[in-house]
């Protein structure tokens, strides 16, 4: 599996499918949410109104209206709490969930945020390793053949992501 890493704002690159980290209630946020949220308009969330919310670890699929790309999945990651609560589990499961919805639609691109790692303070280098082995499982799984990128919001994340993958 190859992997790209960006660095930059989530919204202001081009795939077939954007992940967001969304909130279990899906009506936008901060950070990744609030970007994707602010770029893809006002249609996005009177789509997300027809969701009676998300479950941690799911994920759910939207147009992207405004976005430069087809499809937006609002995945749902854990709080962290101290690693004891299954966190490591549901956050595999947002990523899975989302290569799951992405083959769905014969996505030949994904991006992806680094889900839970902002204010739900899931540990950088502990999110990564469950993100890509997340997310090369997920591959097999469901035979996605698709690019896949992680976008990483400041240099640290990125250079912290591209070590891990050496």
């Amino acid at each position: 599996m190859n992997v790209e890493v960006l660095l930059g704002n989530i919204s202001s690159f081009k795939a077939d499918v954007i992940v967001t980290a969304a909130n279990s209630f899906l009506r936008g946020g901060g950070g990744v949410d609030g970007a994707i949220h602010l770029a893809a308009g006002p249609l996005l969330m009177k789509e997300l109104q027809k969701f009676e919310g998300c479950e941690t670890g799911d994920a759910v699929l939207t147009n992207a209206y405004n976005l430069n790309a087809k499809y937006i999945i609002h995945a749902v990651g854990p709080i962290y709490e101290d690693g004891t609560k299954g966190e490591s589990i549901l956050l595999s499961s947002a990523y899975k969930r989302s290569i799951e919805l992405a083959h769905s639609v014969n996505a030949s691109s994904i991006i992806f945020p680094l889900i839970s790692t902002g204010v739900y303070a899931y540990p950088l280098e502990e999110a990564i390793g469950i993100a890509l082995s997340s997310t090369k499982e997920a591959v097999k799984t469901f035979n996605f053949n698709g690019n896949i990128s992680f976008v990483c919001y400041d240099k640290l994340t990125q250079d912290t992501l591209k070590n891990i993958l050496i």
